[in-house]
């Protein structure tokens, strides 16, 4: 079965030419600089110290645009690598945003082989706080944080946007007095219904013991329900949610374009403002100037 795992994040590209999030292969920091290059005003801030956790430094890289006449508004990009692989360090989309006056931050977390569910939204939480409380220092305007991934990582935004508020997912790292709210969520085909991952036709046994979601929470899924519908965002939809820009491509055989649909239903019954846009076409993965469209009009509207 991992084997199987293995073979299809590995093969996942996007059509820009980014290894987006869910793969497992790794660009060099050549090949990384050359995907995702910083226009030459931005400022790169490496390893940052967000908190720690599992007995380390939790870490994050900012991207500062150096000339701003005002408080930026910041994308904070979740990598993917189905919470078993990638890095802060992988290349986005979310970098070229800074050409357009947006700061980006690019968050660590722990992935499953060194801690279980829900470490991996505790460290999140603990990087948007962090933010917060640092807004002024780096110029960042702590109203227009919007959190962006793809994948693994458009699940951990799913959940930052639907948790809001939910005690036993902020964690006890940095300072719990700001908040770990965002703004706005750009989904990019997350995971939102573990309960319900199995029922749909997919390249992978969601419901295996070894499958990555089974391997995320620590068992089976549906042997272990109470901590599947824990990690899904799904369960904590109000109408307190932030506007969400869900995107998916229709012919996703890894995470099943159903997930996105049941999510947008969940969020507009709640009264959300959410909009879901069928990629058509695409698997696990896209990219290209019209994906990026979406998103830059999305946050214009968002943050007017």
């Amino acid at each position: 079965m991992m084997r199987r795992v293995k073979a299809i994040l590995v093969s996942i590209v996007l059509v820009t030419g980014l290894s987006l999030a869910p793969g497992l292969a790794q660009p060099n920091t050549k090949q990384q600089q050359g995907r995702s290059p910083l226009p030459p005003s931005v400022k790169a801030l490496k390893d940052l110290e967000y908190g720690k956790a599992s007995g380390r430094a939790m870490l994050l890289d900012l991207y500062l645009p150096e000339k701003a006449d005002k408080p930026l508004a910041l994308i904070i990009w979740i990598h993917g690598g189905a919470w078993m692989a990638g890095s802060k360090d992988d290349p986005s989309p979310a970098l070229r945003f800074t050409a357009n006056g947006y700061a980006v931050a690019q968050v660590g977390y722990r992935l499953s082989q060194e801690a279980r569910f829900p470490a991996q939204i505790h460290d999140c939480k603990a990087a948007v706080r962090w933010l917060q409380a640092n807004a002024a220092k780096y110029n960042l305007d702590p109203n227009k944080f919007v959190a962006w991934g793809g994948s693994a990582g458009g699940h951990l935004v799913a959940l930052l946007g639907t948790s809001g508020g939910v005690a036993e997912l902020e964690g006890n790292d940095n300072d719990l007095r700001e908040s770990s709210r965002v703004q706005a969520v750009v989904d990019w085909f997350g995971l939102t219904d573990f309960l319900h991952i199995g029922d749909a036709k997919s390249d992978l046994q969601h419901n295996a013991p070894d499958s990555p979601e089974s391997k995320l929470i620590g068992g089976a899924l549906l042997e272990n329900k109470d901590k599947a519908a824990k990690a899904s965002p799904i369960t904590y939809v109000s109408k307190d949610a932030p506007p969400f820009l869900i995107m998916h491509g229709d012919h996703d055989r890894t995470v099943p374009f159903n997930q996105s649909e049941l999510l947008y239903a969940t969020l507009k019954k709640a009264g959300v403002d959410v909009t879901l846009i069928p990629v058509k076409g695409a698997g696990h993965g896209f990219g290209g100037p019209e994906a990026i469209a979406t998103v830059q009009e999305f946050l214009k509207r968002c943050f007017k």
